[in-house]
């Protein structure tokens, strides 16, 4: 039985009516939540075995759910939000994924006709007969390492139970009554610590999805609405990753009110520097720093009230014993995985792969990774999550990444943070620089050309750096060309244009799973935003500053090439037996009518060059597909050549004009101009892709469903 589902039980019965669980529109009882999760546990029982994939966003569902396969013989896989579609189904083949769980929205992304299980707001949906896999309860958690490709963390019962009762015990002082989970609760910090050790200390979690806390996507934050939520909540707790403490201390600095509710907030994740410690201090915000991995089941070591020393990451927990290596590598005995997917089981200790020391006093101290090391050209040892620790806590710095291997000076890749120039950028690197040794003071600084993500593969899922990959696109070795900017914003889309061309459809037509009303939807919505080409193309024209009228020379040209190109597509659809006059009329598919209110928005209030990012998407797409899909089209429905003026038009003999776009691009020198085409691109690119989702396709191809008619039949 699980120490946590034996808690619950005791809850139930001997707090029955005290609240465990609040999200924005309902609360749940500790009876009640006991009463959904054995409503679950009861569906579940008949896929021991199985691999489980649990989906969605913060929601009480989740934890529900989450609760409710504790001690079964399942795999659990918690996926991850912000993780990209090639990460999922990365995810999915690793682990064997054979059913999908979770609240009916979520589940419903990766299967039509998910089973709702009564009395509980969670659906299911068996993707394949299950198998076994399993012969004891494991949770898999997938963090994406410096390649972006996930790593399976297998985890036991008892060591995920364990590393629940260490933090519950070490917060047994601060004495806890409310706890916001701020992070997904797919990502094991906020899983182990803000929920598993709050149900042990009988303590309320508030319980908001992420967009509602002001995230918008991986990389992205809305300090204010998460101050909104703070105001409303006031909750003693709750865990922070650096960039939203950096993100909290500057709103308070620069006027927002100062929190007074808080208790306690853990700050984990990643290195935090000693001065945006001690701005907090300053606040008087009570931040503790603590330090794990998912290989230990979570947290490792914590400051607290009573042991706090900061620049450490505190003492270690009570289920753990540490020692380091002659080489400072720290090494966790006592609660470690049983292994990565894939791989065979782990004994003995945990070689972290951290750098550090324990002082007298048993305070633990980071200072890096052992990997990152590099050693600079006078043969000076540097740590580069330190320098970039110093770096970020600057209010002008959102993210830094830092190289200098065999380098006489170091080199920064840098990102401003929003409402700050390169000039603050340049001072708050002087200034950090003041607070470093002079072996360790950055002297080169290079603009990002958009922030590191997850989907540009330059950040993992939990904002880590992805060393490798920066370093490729923005450090070229000697007798390499430096990337031109056509080429930069090429490799900065590759997530979201693989997004685009992993849409269905691009399967099926090859394989003739398509119908007349597909390639009808996708001319209609073609329509809808050809339309708007021209006068798009004229108000970015109108808002573009004197100095650039290079760029509306160009949009000159590329008017009276597109003008009436929306005429051309509605005969198109005559020819094809449609309504055109309907469709004139029509309103679009809501990722078209997102995607042109999206660039009017960019040119008018933002940056009027974002208008290319457009032009990346639609004509680099039709050169790639447009008459090669267009001819299986037209051979399978048997179309005249009239249906295809609009895909003919902008397929291959069309490669003159992305080169003329090419060439354009790569004159684009300004920096914030470069980051609104990037910018624009990816979300042209995400939505376009919506778009080819929403195509109606036939179910089976031709024959096969030839075949099985005839099968019916007999």
């Amino acid at each position: 039985m699980s120490l946590l589902l034996e808690q619950l039980d005791w809850l139930a019965h001997q707090r029955a009516d005290a609240f465990a669980l609040q999200d924005a529109d309902s609360r749940l009882t500790w009876r009640e939540l006991q009463d959904r999760v054995q409503a679950v546990r009861g569906a579940l029982t008949q896929f021991e075995g199985a691999a489980i994939a649990l989906v969605g966003d913060n929601r009480l569902q989740w934890i529900v759910c989450d609760l409710a396969l504790m001690g079964l013989k399942v795999r659990v896989v918690p996926i991850p939000p912000f993780f990209s579609r090639q990460q999922i189904d990365h995810v999915f083949e690793q682990a064997a994924i054979d059913l999908v769980i979770g609240d009916e929205d979520a589940v419903r992304a990766f299967h039509h006709g998910p089973q709702r299980i009564p009395e509980s707001g969670v659906a299911l949906a068996v993707l394949r007969n299950p198998r076994p896999v399993v012969e004891h309860y494991e949770k898999v958690t997938f963090t994406s390492g410096s390649t972006g490709t996930p790593k399976g963390v297998r985890l036991s019962l008892a060591s995920l139970e364990a590393t629940a009762v260490a933090i519950a015990e070490a917060m047994a002082e601060v004495q806890v009554t409310c706890h916001l989970g701020v992070l997904p609760y797919a990502t094991l910090l906020e899983n182990v610590a803000g929920l598993y050790a709050p149900l042990l200390q009988q303590v309320t979690v508030q319980v908001r999805n992420l967009a509602d806390l002001g995230f918008n996507g991986a990389n992205q934050f809305n300090v204010f609405a998460f101050f909104q939520q703070l105001q409303s909540l006031r909750p003693d707790a709750c865990i922070l990753v650096p960039q939203l403490l950096m993100a909290l201390v500057s709103a308070c600095e620069h006027g927002l009110p100062v929190p007074q509710h808080f208790k306690f907030i853990a700050v984990g994740g990643g290195k935090v520097s000693a001065d945006l410690l001690q701005r907090a201090l300053a606040l008087q915000l009570p931040v503790y720093e603590g330090y794990g991995l998912s290989e230990c089941g979570s947290v490792v070591c914590l400051n607290r009230p009573s042991a706090r020393r900061i620049g450490s990451v505190g003492k270690h927990l009570s289920h753990v014993s540490l020692t380091f290596t002659d080489a400072g590598e720290l090494l966790v005995r006592g609660n470690g995985m049983l292994g990565y997917l894939g791989e065979e089981e782990v004994c003995g200790p945990i070689a972290t792969g951290d750098l550090g020391w324990m002082d007298a006093d048993g305070f633990v101290h980071i200072s890096g990774r052992k990997k990152h090391l590099f050693i600079t050209a006078f043969g000076r040892n540097v740590n580069p999550e330190w320098v970039e620790a110093e770096l970020t806590a600057r209010p002008a710095i959102a993210q830094a990444a830092v190289f200098g291997e065999a380098m006489a000076e170091n080199v920064a890749i840098l990102t401003p943070r929003s409402g700050f120039d390169w000039q603050a950028v340049e001072s708050a690197v002087a200034e950090a620089n003041q607070q470093l040794p002079d072996y360790a003071r950055v002297s080169i600084l290079i603009p990002t050309v958009e922030p590191f993500s997850v989907n540009n593969g330059m950040a993992t899922a939990n904002g880590r750096n992805c060393r490798n990959v920066i370093e490729q696109h923005y450090l070229r070795s000697q007798g390499e060309h430096s990337m031109s900017f056509f080429e930069q914003l090429t490799t900065l889309t590759t997530a979201a244009r693989e997004y685009l061309l992993s849409a269905p459809v691009i399967q099926a037509v090859p394989e003739g799973r398509f119908q007349l009303a597909g390639y009808q939807f996708f001319l209609e919505q073609a329509y809808h935003h050809v339309k708007h080409t021209v006068p798009l193309m004229m108000a970015c024209g109108g808002r573009l500053p004197q100095e650039k009228e290079w760029v509306r020379e160009a949009l000159a040209e590329y008017i009276e090439d597109e003008y009436g190109h929306q005429e051309w597509i509605l005969n198109d659809i005559a020819a094809c037996g449609g309504d055109k006059e309907k469709v004139r009329n029509d309103q679009p598919d809501m990722a078209i009518e997102l995607m042109v209110a999206f660039l009017y928005d960019q040119i008018q209030r933002q940056n009027p060059m974002a208008f290319f990012g457009m032009v990346m998407v639609l004509e680099g797409t039709s050169i790639k597909l447009a008459t090669q899909m267009g001819k299986i089209v037209q051979q399978k429905l048997d179309l005249p050549n009239q249906a295809f003026s609009y895909l003919y038009s902008h397929g291959e003999l069309d490669q003159s004009h992305f080169d003329f776009f090419r060439n354009l691009m790569d004159k684009v020198t300004d920096l914030k101009d470069q980051q609104a085409i990037v910018h624009s691109a990816n979300v042209v690119y995400r939505l376009y892709g919506d778009m080819l989702r929403s195509i109606p396709l036939a179910s089976t191809q031709p024959e096969q469903q030839s075949q099985e008619s005839s099968h019916a039949a007999a």
